[in-house]
């Protein structure tokens, strides 16, 4: 047996001897989509400059909301195309074998409840890019239509209620996380044990710290990545590799493959 194969026996004998599993997703599922990974050489951060971009910029400034949209118009056409991949599909697996407590997720596309994971298993760090809000009155729009506004030459979309700054519902950088998704994550991950945490380089704050949390309330933790990680020395297991192929294999030998 490789190296390989040890390890993938170990993360699916973890899965078996876990009752509540939290799987952490990171960029690194969504780019196996095809999304494009802001922070990655040739992500988003190296044609815009993610200054322009700070929530209080935005909201302040006509010219950032104009630059932030033309970014996001370009963003949306290969997030609005993607399908879930193999990693998430295996994600949906350990849900259907009662194993999956919830997901945690970095990610903003809604792959996760597009590949079949119930939406109330499914906390969203970073909020998501399917919708727009009002920042004034609150009031929701489908990311879609707001879309169709700025393939029709619209630069700042406004809202046509109140006339107010349009934001899709991702968070910013210099914005909060959302305070009750976060209050979950951190909740969810002190009472799980076993964490799995899927193609995140685990370097954004607070976001880093969920699989921490897990481990230091007596939690295993396994990390799947294609690049070591800032957490791997707390790990029980660390797979280098890509989320899809590895995740795959492990629900293969949990199912006796």
């Amino acid at each position: 047996m490789s190296n390989l194969e040890e390890l993938i026996q170990k993360v699916a004998d973890l899965i078996r001897q876990s009752e509540k599993v939290i799987v952490f997703t990171g960029a690194g599922v969504s780019t196996e989509s095809g999304i494009p990974d802001f922070r990655s050489p040739g992500g988003v951060w190296q044609k815009y400059n993610p200054e322009d971009f700070y929530y209080q910029k935005f909201i302040s400034s006509e010219e950032s909301r104009e630059k932030y949209w033309k970014m996001s118009r370009e963003f949306y056409e290969p997030l609005k195309n993607a399908q879930p991949n193999a990693a998430h599909r295996s994600i949906v697996e350990l849900e259907k074998m009662g194993k999956l407590d919830c997901v945690i997720t970095q990610n903003v596309d809604n792959l996760h409840q597009r590949a079949g994971n119930s939406p109330e298993k499914v906390i969203e760090l970073h909020g998501t890019a399917i919708s727009v809000s009002c920042l004034t009155c609150r009031k929701k729009y489908a990311r879609e239509e707001i879309q169709s506004r700025l393939l029709r030459g619209v630069r700042v979309p406004k809202c046509d209620q109140c006339g107010g700054i349009l934001k899709p519902d991702t968070v910013s950088f210099g914005q909060s996380m959302p305070p009750r998704e976060t209050e979950e994550a951190f909740h969810r991950a002190r009472n799980c044990d076993l964490m799995i945490v899927i193609g995140s380089s685990l370097a954004v704050q607070p976001a880093a710290a969920i699989p921490l949390e897990a481990r230091e309330s007596g939690a295993k933790l396994v990390i799947i990545n294609r690049d070591p990680t800032y957490h791997d020395s707390y790990a029980d297991v660390v797979i280098h590799g890509s989320a899809g192929e590895v995740m795959s294999k492990i629900l293969n030998r949990l199912k006796g493959g």
